[in-house]
This record gives C-alpha cells, sequence and structure tokens, in this order.
C-alpha cells in the first residue's frame, strides 16, 4: 500500500520524505526521546540513513516496512514517527512503534498515535495481530498501549543493550477481533 494516509482529528500519517530528517532528528536525536528507546540518540547521519532507507521501502513489492511522519493536521508539522513492519515469523502479524518530541509529551497524541497505527495494521493491512515492546520503566507507553486496548503479554528478559547494559522488554499486543470490538464501541 502505498501512499499510506490516515488521519484523526489533530494528527495525520503519511510516508516520511527526505526533507523530514531535521524534523525526525528533534526526536531521534533527542536523548529525552531515546531515553525509553532501544537505542542512544542518533547523528543527523544516522537519521538521513533511516529515512532514506523507510523512503525507498515504501514502494518495494511486498512492502513490509512502514516508517510513517506523524503530523500535525492544522499545520502539518511533523511531531513524531510511526512504524509497523509485517514479521516473516508470524502470519499476519506486524510489530509497532512510535516516538513522539517531547514538548508534545502529555497531550493525548501518544494514544491517537498508537489508534492511527492500529488502524493501518488491521482496517487496510488486513492483519491479525501487532504487537509492540517498551522499556519497564516506561510507565507513560504503557498506559498509553493499554488505552488503545493492547494487551500486556509478558517480559523478554535481556533483550536489548542500552548503554552497555542489557535491558528488559515489556511486550503489549492486540488482535484484530479485539481492534473491532474496541472500534464498535
Amino acid at each position: 500500500m502505498y501512499p499510506v494516509s490516515r488521519s484523526s482529528c489533530r494528527l495525520g500519517l503519511r510516508e516520511l520524505a527526505d526533507e523530514d530528517v531535521d524534523a525526525l532528528l528533534a526526536i531521534y536525536g533527542s536523548a529525552a526521546a531515546t531515553e525509553h528507546m532501544a537505542f542512544e540518540p542518533r547523528t543527523r547521519g544516522q537519521v538521513e540513513q533511516i529515512v532514506a532507507g523507510f523512503v525507498a521501502s515504501a514502494t518495494q513489492t511486498p512492502r513490509t516496512q512502514y516508517g510513517l511522519a506523524v503530523v500535525q493536521q492544522d499545520s502539518g508539522e511533523l511531531i513524531g514517527f510511526g512504524r509497523l513492519a509485517t514479521d516473516p515469523h508470524q502470519p499476519r502479524g506486524a510489530t509497532m512503534g512510535f516516538a513522539l518530541r517531547p514538548d508534545t509529551w502529555g497531550s493525548g497524541l501518544g494514544l491517537e498515535t498508537v489508534r492511527l497505527i492500529l488502524g493501518l495494521g488491521f482496517e487496510e493491512l488486513d492483519l491479525h495481530r501487532i504487537w509492540g515492546a517498551r522499556s519497564p520503566l516506561n510507565t507513560a507507553s504503557a498506559r498509553t498501549l493499554a488505552a488503545a486496548g493492547m494487551v500486556e503479554e509478558g517480559t523478554i528478559r535481556e533483550h536489548i543493550i542500552k548503554a552497555g547494559r542489557w535491558r528488559d522488554s515489556v511486550v503489549h499486543a492486540i488482535l484484530d477481533r479485539e481492534w473491532k470490538d474496541r472500534s464498535a464501541r
């Protein structure tokens, strides 16, 4: 599916473009924004490579990765990033993730972002299961994923190396029927 374009009250999802590097660097280069992510803050060069990779993968057939800009509806400003990637080990399954600029935190935009990503996966890509992992210390993400209907399934022990130390990841997932039930309410 190309191009992706979904929207909610305040946000939109669109394909990443080469000109998004600086806006994405405000997230991926931020120590605060990457505190609970699986990596240290990225350099501009690294973000250029990430964006170029997602731009190139957007038109591949079959498409297995969706790297999407999260933009404000009123201004079009990029304030976040969403990712959905099909899982080759799970029929009709995918992993998801998201990140927002720290100055937007606490306003419900994370939940709106997750709902847009899940809607893309279930309503347009006909997925059966979508899962994501978070740092055990990221309680804000735990609340957001739960509010979106994702169920905490368990912990992957010593899953990530961050700052030279092993870190666990907590897995959350939602099934297509659970998404449909929540959407019908």
